[in-house]
């Protein structure tokens, strides 16, 4: 049976968050809200933990997964960034955006797209899964928390509960997410001189990005 960590949403209790960190430490795959959906988490280095995100998502290595981050600091360690590039990340994070960059060779190769070389990363606006992440001191590789057959995320902690009581070590319950997924952008042709591609149009306004 998962744990169910049930927290406030503005102000989430260290204790429990503590517990969860120390579940992911452990190889745990986490479902947890975000400022777009519920997702699914795992730590980025554990092999297995990664594999078994993506059995219960149902989605193989050609799929994006995420990379979950505190802030801008973290991020341009696990891609690379140029000026350009940082301008518009800078104007749009924390929030609801999913920005598709160049991964560094701090990624290991199973999280990357495995043609493109490239990773998915986003810094999250929701309190309880900031902390989450500053107690787990690490980004988090994650994927919306959408299973195999639906067509949407699921969005009660009680029902993701109950659905995958045998398939993750706990469940952070801080209320409904928004239920809109998060605004996706490819950030990589701006590399060679080209424009940001949306390829997503979610919860993030695209006025923050210019586009």
């Amino acid at each position: 049976m998962a744990q169910f960590f049930e927290v406030h949403p503005d102000n989430p209790q260290p204790r429990l968050l503590r517990q969860a960190a120390q579940a992911l430490q452990g190889g745990a795959v986490l479902a947890v809200p975000t400022d777009s959906s519920y997702a699914l988490v795992c730590h980025l280095d554990d092999k297995a933990a990664v594999e078994r995100l993506r059995r219960i998502r149902g989605v193989d290595e050609r799929h994006h997964l995420t990379l979950l981050c505190r802030d801008l600091s973290e991020l341009a360690a696990y891609a690379r960034v140029d000026n350009r590039q940082y301008r518009l990340l800078k104007a749009a994070t924390p929030g609801p955006y999913t920005f598709i960059l160049e991964a560094s060779k701090e990624v290991p190769r199973r999280v990357s797209h495995p043609s493109r070389k490239t990773i998915g990363l986003r810094v999250p606006e929701h309190r309880a899964l900031r902390e989450l992440l500053a107690l787990h001191g690490a980004p988090l590789l994650g994927a919306t928390l959408i299973l195999p057959g639906d067509e949407g995320p699921l969005n009660d902690a009680h029902t993701i509960r109950e659905r995958l009581e045998h398939a993750v070590a706990a469940v952070i319950d801080a209320g409904a997410c928004p239920l809109e997924p998060t605004t996706v952008v490819d950030l990589t042709p701006m590399g060679t001189g080209g424009d940001p591609e949306v390829l997503r149009i979610g919860r993030g306004p695209l006025a923050p990005l210019g586009l």
